[in-house]
């Protein structure tokens, strides 16, 4: 663990991995406290074909990109360090931990994860090519350009119930496309009819369309509409926090208490990969909390150690006076 590397330190207080909300504001909150950090930045975010970004004070309607930029200027007046890259390999070691980065490896008494997950998109040709632009994810995030538009929301079951009933909020024209047999209960289908959600189950063949949804269902027919909304499956952007040792969840999201700690001694993991809200405002917020908790215990490591040296040296004194 000794190779040279282009930084001008090898041990840090914390490392946080991922730049995204969540890393960059426990950047933010471990530099505003004093303590070396530092960031590991992988590239680009999650939402980055995402036209703008909504619901975020004082930031509405800003880019992804933007808003990762001022992020990282933010950092500027801190002892924070920016490494382009994440860590290929984690190791705990008795002072905290040890990653191997493309450049070598670094030292930290805290880890904390926000390396969030990676979207698992249908496989519907055309699908991948719009996601982003006029096929959407949240409806909190990009419902407002598309109010009054006609919007589809593909899912069945109980995720294609509630996220059509959401998107409903911003549009009264909504159909519900389920891309085979629906999966619905009586009552959900029900509560669809009621607000005038049709359904439509016939399987999708493919996704066109420039500013619009063009979409083509397997055994004719067609459908144009201004969005689509769904909700993908995810998975993990980085397998570190399960090799560590991090307990995992159903859904693959790592285990976290109140405080972002997770059950391996010393890490701490925020935003989308422990299943918070994922919303850019909810990433941040879950950022700054795991941060502070890491900063705690790093106040208390530290009271302790303090005690620990000042009976030391107390000892050291009454044994030397009774060897004179």
């Amino acid at each position: 663990m000794s190779a040279a590397l282009p930084l001008a330190r090898q041990d840090y207080d914390a490392i946080v991995i991922g730049a995204g909300p969540a890393g960059l504001n426990a950047s933010l909150v471990l530099g505003g406290a004093g303590r070396e950090t530092l960031l590991l930045d992988g590239g680009p975010p999650r939402n980055l074909k995402a036209r703008a970004a909504h619901g975020v004070f004082t930031r509405d309607g800003a880019t992804p990109t933007h808003l990762k930029t001022l992020g990282l200027g933010d950092l500027a007046t801190y002892p924070v360090t920016v490494y382009p890259g994440l860590a290929r390999e984690a190791v705990a070691v008795p002072e905290g931990f040890a990653l191997r980065l493309d450049s070598g490896w670094v030292r930290a008494r805290r880890l904390l994860f926000a390396t969030g997950v990676r979207d698992v998109l249908p496989n519907v040709p055309g699908l991948r090519e719009r996601w982003g632009y006029t096929v959407h994810h949240c409806p909190y995030c990009d419902g407002w350009p598309c109010r009054d538009l006609a919007l589809g929301v593909l899912g069945s079951g109980q995720e294609g119930h509630h996220l059509a009933l959401s998107v409903r909020s911003w549009s009264p024209r909504v159909i519900l496309l389920t891309d085979g047999p629906d999966e619905l209960t009586d009552e959900q289908r029900e509560d669809l009819r009621r607000v005038g959600i049709p359904v439509r189950t016939a399987p999708i063949l493919r996704l066109g369309g420039q500013d619009d949804v063009r979409i083509r269902f397997r055994g004719g027919g067609s459908l144009c509409l201004d969005a689509l909304f769904l909700n993908p499956t995810q998975a993990q952007n980085s397998t570190l926090p399960a090799a560590l040792g991090c307990e995992l969840n159903g859904k693959s999201r790592v285990v976290v208490n109140e405080n972002g700690m997770t059950s391996v001694r010393g890490l701490w993991a925020a935003g989308d990969m422990t299943g918070a809200p994922q919303y850019v405002m909810s990433a941040a917020s879950s950022g700054m909390t795991a941060a502070v908790s890491l900063n705690t215990t790093l106040i208390h490591e530290e009271v302790r150690q303090l005690g620990a040296a000042f009976h030391k040296s107390l000892d050291g004194e009454t044994g030397e006076g009774e060897a004179s």
